[in-house]
């Protein structure tokens, strides 16, 4: 049976090379996308390696040079590389697991495997260090780069500007998404392969050796042994699809039902704690989605017909719908900020009105001053905020409502909103496990007033971006048992 073709508008040649029809395989290199199920790029990859007659190889590197390197963030990626290295090895497809021992080891990996490849196909990721690296891949390899968008369910480059507003962005979702919510991902694009094993290049595996088992199982002698920051330590949380997979059935049966009203509190535990699995590709939007749509018995044909901006427009339960509005509006305008945005990430990105108010107020008495050291050790004088860094710190998660007041405080405790900000980004990256994505830098700059609006009155430091207070904060939620956990007395 013939996989169906992924959507025109998925997919970007990221050079003019040719497909060699007589090459010896397709490659799938798997940088965003980490898994086998409900992948785009996977499928479209399949799809040619089974129109050329030829056999699929899966490559899935990890290089130890990106900023933030560590042992939390190279451990969740490795516990999924363990999960594909059993998964592709049960399609009986060529899986090759390769993790740099040193800084520029993995040079020349990819391009050596474009040599014998019919084509290369990867995934589109338009944040961090990814947009550079397939960019400089595409000028190097000697045959065509397909690169395939699986990141949301509206495809990136469906939206030909870039929204300021949530509001303004749903609208356009309301008149877009319908036409691609039936051009899903194949479940599983490698059922019923027969294309064999792929043959290795002479001599590739003694340059680039797979990846042992003691490294895939993260073994804490084998992370010593590479030039990554080993003082971030590995988080509870278990990366790879089979977390993932778990980790999406608990919040369907386990945390759903409460959390369009109790979200906020952290003390009710009911966010989806999905944010990293999607991150790292380790899960797709496509499959949450259809689990939503499965457990409603949803059809298209809920859908609200007026493009009116209002919330609750899919047709599905009120609490289903919050989350809804999470998974697609506010994660989605993320990534179509930052694939148009090259500047996603700078102080200077943010809307005229909040550098203006902030200018104004640059020069305003501090009560309080920290650095970065300070603010990462969880040594300022607020206890609340302290236990929200050490939450991030020593979990590599924070609850979403107190992420919000977290970077507020970190603007009202910073000299300059400038420095605030670049301190925001280093300590989300650095601890975070869902870090390094656009849905981080868009929630940093949310905290100096992107997406929202100015607030009276007008305050010192904030101006007119919207004020959050730990006094406020404790009134409203119910958080005595996330203090006892992350208080000082219980560190």
């Amino acid at each position: 049976m013939t996989l169906a073709a992924v959507p025109e508008v998925r997919l970007r040649v990221a050079n003019e090379r040719p497909v060699r029809r007589d090459g010896d395989y397709v490659v799938y290199w798997s940088i965003a996308a980490r898994r086998r199920r409900a992948n785009f790029a996977l499928q479209h990859a399949a799809r040619l390696a089974q129109e050329l007659g030829r056999p699929l190889l899966v490559l899935e590197a990890l290089r130890c040079g990106y900023r933030w390197a560590s042992d939390r963030l190279h451990t969740f990626v490795l516990q999924g590389m363990a999960d594909n290295a059993a998964d592709f090895g049960a399609a009986g497809v060529t899986y090759w697991p390769y993790v740099e021992p040193e800084p520029g080891a993995g040079t020349g990996l990819l391009a050596a495997l474009g040599e014998r490849a019919c084509a290369v196909v990867t995934d589109d990721f338009p944040c961090f260090f990814l947009p550079r690296m397939v960019a400089a891949a595409g000028a190097r390899l000697p045959v065509r780069l397909d690169v395939v968008d699986g990141n949301g369910l509206l495809p990136l480059r469906t939206a030909d500007r870039v929204f300021q507003r949530a509001f303004d962005f749903r609208r356009f979702l309301q008149k877009a998404l319908p036409a691609h919510l039936a051009a899903i991902p194949v479940g599983d694009p490698l059922r019923g392969y027969d294309g064999g094993a792929a043959q290795l290049p002479r001599g590739f595996a003694a340059r680039w050796p797979r990846a042992t088992a003691a490294v895939l199982g993260a073994d804490p002698a084998a992370l010593r042994a590479l030039p990554i920051d080993h003082t971030v330590g590995p988080a509870a949380l278990r990366g790879g699809a089979i977390a993932g997979g778990r980790t999406l059935r608990t919040f369907f049966d386990e945390r759903l039902a409460r959390y369009g009203e109790e979200r906020s509190h952290p003390d009710a535990d009911c966010a989806s704690g999905l944010s990293p699995y999607l991150h790292f590709g380790h899960l797709s939007v496509h499959q949450v989605f259809a689990g939503l749509a499965q457990r409603e018995d949803w059809q298209p044909s809920r859908v609200r017909a007026r493009a009116d901006g209002q919330r609750g427009w899919l047709g599905f339960s009120d609490t289903t719908e919050a989350f809804v509005d999470e998974l697609v509006t506010w994660r989605e305008l993320g990534y179509n900020w930052c694939w148009q945005r090259g500047d996603y990430g700078d102080y200077g990105a943010l809307p005229d009105w909040a550098k203006a108010t902030l200018a104004a107020h640059a020069d305003d008495p501090r009560e309080h001053l920290y650095d970065e050291d300070q603010f990462a050790a969880a040594a300022t004088h607020d206890e609340v905020w302290n236990a929200a860094q050490r939450q991030l710190r020593d979990s590599g998660v924070l609850q979403n409502y107190l992420r919000m007041l977290w970077g507020k405080k970190v603007l009202e405790w910073s000299p300059t909103p400038q420095r605030a900000f670049a301190t925001l980004v280093e300590l989300n990256n650095r601890y975070a496990l869902d870090g390094r994505n656009p849905n981080s830098y868009t929630g940093i700059a949310w905290v100096f007033g992107r997406y929202d609006r100015p607030w009276a009155p007008e305050r010192s430091v904030y101006g007119v971006i919207r004020y959050m207070s730990s006094g406020n904060t404790v009134k409203k939620l119910r958080m005595k048992a996330w203090l006892a956990q992350w208080g000082g007395a219980a560190s």
